[in-house]
């Protein structure tokens, strides 16, 4: 009787791309993979975030985008906490552009806009535009500041330290909100989007107070 040798050609390639996603999901690397894959498509530019026009050359913003916070700073009486451990009021950040992302480390949509956000916070990050970068993990400080510093993005970073304010409520991760230095939220992106574009750049410069 003839035996057929066995070869990996053999096997249907359905049957190699399962055992591969297998293996990166038991070893947790499915979600870095994806991620992966989402910030190639980032980089062909066909996801760049929606911002208004700068505004100075712009009308005022539309009643249904401030209607939320109207009545004062969005997010009043929140609190963070930072990977320093120290923790603030958001109420502290007005006065300031505010430049908030949403996410999660579990999160493939979040992990593939990261770069091209800490590239932009390296361009206009200042004392007058802030970044806030919230994560909503459930695993503690701990893992985040692990997964941040393995990474080695620089913006600061952020938790939850109360009440999530219904006004950053949201059906998509990651979400970015752009608060204006009155506490009024002017721009909101629901899932990933590239944001170091001159668009973006200029719509946060074009609200810093002189």
């Amino acid at each position: 009787m003839n035996k057929r040798k066995f070869s990996l050609r053999n096997i249907p390639g359905w049957a190699v791309m399962l055992a591969i996603f297998g293996i990166l999901y038991a070893t947790g690397l499915h979600t870095e993979a994806i991620g992966q894959v989402q910030r190639l498509l980032l980089a062909t530019g066909i996801k760049k975030a929606d911002v208004p026009e700068p505004v100075s050359a712009a009308p005022p913003a539309a009643p249904e985008v401030t209607s939320a916070v109207a009545a004062g700073m969005a997010g009043a009486g929140f609190q963070l906490t930072g990977l320093d451990g120290k923790t603030i009021a958001f109420e502290s950040l007005k006065g300031k552009v505010v430049f908030m992302n949403i996410w999660a480390t579990w999160c493939p949509p979040c992990i593939a806009e990261m770069p091209n956000i800490q590239s932009l916070y390296e361009k206009v990050g200042s004392d007058k535009i802030a970044f806030v970068m919230l994560s909503v993990d459930e695993g503690g400080m701990e893992k985040v500041r692990k997964f941040i510093d393995k990474k080695g993005y620089t913006f600061p970073v952020y938790m939850p330290a109360s009440q999530f304010p219904q006004e950053f409520y949201s059906n998509a991760i990651p979400t970015t909100f752009i608060i204006s230095p009155e506490g009024k939220i002017v721009a909101k992106q629901e899932g990933m989007a590239e944001y170091d574009t001159p668009e973006v750049r200029e719509f946060l410069q074009s609200m810093v107070k002189k």
